[in-house]
């Protein structure tokens, strides 16, 4: 392959107090190594084998708050007091390797599983309005209270993290979880001011959420808004319409506290609206918090290929074609690798030294025989290989 120069993606960037040394981040995925909601010995050397090879920043898997309602997934993390030494174990593998973790703090509201005989199976799946999308109904729709009690949730969880030695937690509001079923006019049609037509109505909650963390943690504490227009439900879902929108959803977020957007795309390189600009790329252009472009680098589909079974070939130097020409044009300031790093720990570090024909592909062929070598059952298996949020 020929070489192209993306040494710029190997420059620093400080955000609060904390100075990664470049642009790479692994983002949230589901690995399928945790039982009874905490995090294997195997995971803490998942984590720290990608700190090795180039990423300087972690963001754990999906890691469901401390309250009953958050998810029935029997493979699902959880962030509780009895999982806090196993969470502690990944941070200082992390930590020992020279990089940072994040915690996702995630909370799945209507998506939710309805049925089944589990631990959580007495508590009420609970969101905005009992929707998952137009029509179709599961759970309810959450009280006052519930709302002041999931607020709590979310900063007792966010405080717990601080104490386990995290670098920060990123907020899931993407893909169809609870804080999107806020931000979506799909599944929002609460009348008390947290819901309706008006973006500035339905990001109430979650700037709420923001601000209640914000104001709880360390200054150096850092905050993550993980945001997308798309959802497991519907690809072509958006929770803005219009520039205008996302401007005025972003000031919402970051006036709360927020410090980064994790812009979450189906494919990072695509334009929205109009012009040229991706999704992050408008997102950079109305903020000053550090912007994160994510989807599809190396692959050449995008997540809907992976979520329905469909192979994806790589398109390595086109991509990083893509990625190096939208970064110098400033569209964002970090960059999640999901599939890619999954592929390949040393997948940074490779890119770093031009090592490109080195670089090992994505393919669920792949994937299948990783989680093998994680002990993953095939509950587990079928768990990751349609979960959301491997970008």
């Amino acid at each position: 392959m020929s070489e192209i120069d993306l040494s710029p993606l190997f420059t620093p960037h400080t955000i609060r107090s904390l100075t990664l040394p470049g642009r790479f981040v692994v983002p949230g995925m589901q690995r399928a190594m945790c039982e009874d909601g905490s995090p294997l010995p195997s995971l803490a050397q998942y984590y720290r084998r990608r700190v090795e090879g180039g990423f300087g920043l972690i963001i754990s898997e999906s890691t469901a708050i401390d309250h009953e309602s958050a998810t029935r997934q029997p493979a699902a993390a959880w962030i509780r007091r009895d999982t806090a030494e196993s969470w502690r174990h990944c941070v200082k593998e992390v930590k020992s390797a020279g990089g940072h973790l994040l915690l996702q703090l995630w909370h799945e509201g209507a998506m939710r599983a309805a049925e089944g005989d589990d631990a959580w199976s007495t508590y009420p799946t609970i969101s905005p309005s009992g929707l998952t999308q137009k029509g179709k109904v599961n759970g309810r729709a959450a009280t006052t209270e519930d709302l002041c009690s999931l607020r709590e949730a979310y900063v007792r969880s966010a405080l717990l993290a601080q104490e386990i030695g995290f670098s920060g937690v990123e907020i899931h509001a993407a893909h169809g979880y609870l804080l999107d079923q806020f931000l979506w006019a799909e599944t929002n049609l609460r009348a008390d001011g947290y819901g309706g037509p008006d973006i500035q109505d339905r990001a109430r909650f979650p700037a709420e959420v923001v601000a209640a963390v914000r104001a709880a943690v360390r200054h150096d504490f850092i905050i993550s808004f993980r945001l997308s227009q798309w959802k497991t439900t519907d690809f072509e879902a958006s929770i803005v319409r219009s520039p205008d929108e996302l401007e005025l959803l972003l000031a919402l977020i970051r006036n709360a506290g927020a410090d980064i957007f994790n812009i979450s795309t189906r494919r990072f390189d695509r334009p929205e609206w109009s012009g040229d600009l991706s999704l992050a790329g408008w997102a950079k252009k109305f903020t000053d918090a550090t912007v994160m472009a994510v989807g599809g680098v190396g692959i050449k589909g995008d997540i809907t290929d992976m979520l329905l079974g469909r192979e994806s070939s790589p398109r390595l130097m086109a991509s990083l074609m893509a990625v190096r020409r939208r970064f110098l044009a400033g569209e964002f300031d970090l960059l999640a690798i999901g599939r890619s790093s999954i592929a390949d720990a040393d997948f940074a570090t490779k890119i770093r030294q031009s090592r490109f024909d080195e670089i090992r592909p994505f393919s669920l062929a792949l994937l299948k025989e990783h989680m093998d070598s994680w002990g993953s059952t095939s509950e587990r298996k079928d768990a990751v290989i349609a979960d959301d949020t491997t970008p």
